[in-house]
């Protein structure tokens, strides 16, 4: 009776053991990191809707829809002009941002916008710099998949493929997955050229005519933010009024969408139970 018992204690612990292990790593999130310039934090589009799902939001709950994917955390720590060669010189802001985090399971990168406008060698040096960030991610979280992204419409075609170009040689030559950002947000704007940004214009600007029909929340400063078509029908016509390009609400949504669609099958795989 005593080797039975002893027997069953053991099988009992076994089987208990199997499920805490089962538990820990159904419950393990996936950490995942968004860095890059305004089109990646969207800082406007959370001023103006701060209870708004942000890129972040939209990419966890995309995923949470999926079957068999473990709980994701994303983090956006995007900074409004940023380039590759500012994350690189603000030593404290690496540290915070992306040393001194818990350990990533992927980070992707999107950069070019800014570089390309301010660098006074484009073609050496974001190459360059690039390369560099990747070193040092590769060293600061040697675990972490790096997956470089390219820019979306933005600058103008020709401008823009100059970017691309790049961010495409580089992740060819750094080994590094690339997600192409551009093509599917390039798609869904022949639904509508004006439809994935909002317009952003100085009050003054505004014919006096149309200030009425403002929203209260529209007018930040001296600063007009509409977030969508809602005066376009007004608006289409006065000069600059179509001029930015940073997304709004339904750009982050295409973007969002195909971060989601990249995770998803590699969540996938990882959540398979190992043979």
């Amino acid at each position: 009776m005593r080797i039975r018992s002893v027997v069953s204690l053991v099988v009992l612990l076994a089987l208990l053991s199997g499920i805490a292990r089962a538990e820990d790593k159904k419950q393990a999130k996936v950490r995942v990191l968004l860095l890059g310039d305004s089109t990646v934090i969207g800082s406007v589009c959370r001023e103006m809707h701060p209870k708004a799902d942000h890129l972040e939001d939209i990419v966890r709950k995309l995923l949470v829809a999926e079957a068999d994917i473990p709980p994701v955390e994303v983090l956006n720590r995007g900074v409004n002009g940023d380039m590759v060669s500012l994350l690189l010189g603000r030593p404290q802001r690496y540290e915070k941002d992306v040393v001194k985090q818990e350990p990533f399971d992927f980070i992707f990168l999107r950069f070019g916008l800014n570089d390309v406008r301010h660098l006074k060698n484009f073609k050496t040096e974001f190459p360059a710099d690039y390369k560099k960030l990747i070193a040092k991610l590769r060293t600061d979280h040697p675990k972490a998949e790096i997956v470089m992204e390219t820019a979306i419409p933005y600058l103008g075609e020709e401008q823009d493929k100059r970017v691309n170009e790049l961010v495409r040689a580089i992740a060819k030559e750094e080994k590094v997955p690339l997600l192409d950002q551009y093509v599917p947000y390039a798609a869904a704007l022949k639904h509508g050229p004006n439809m994935l940004s909002y317009r952003r214009m100085a009050l003054t600007a505004i014919p006096e005519k149309y200030r009425a029909l403002l929203p209260v929340d529209a007018i930040k400063g001296e600063t007009v933010y509409v977030m969508d078509n809602l005066l376009d029908v007004h608006m289409a016509t006065v000069p600059d009024w179509f001029k930015d390009r940073h997304p709004n609400l339904a750009g982050y949504q295409v973007i969002g969408t195909q971060l989601a669609g990249y995770l998803a099958p590699r969540l996938r795989e990882r959540a398979k139970p190992s043979p």
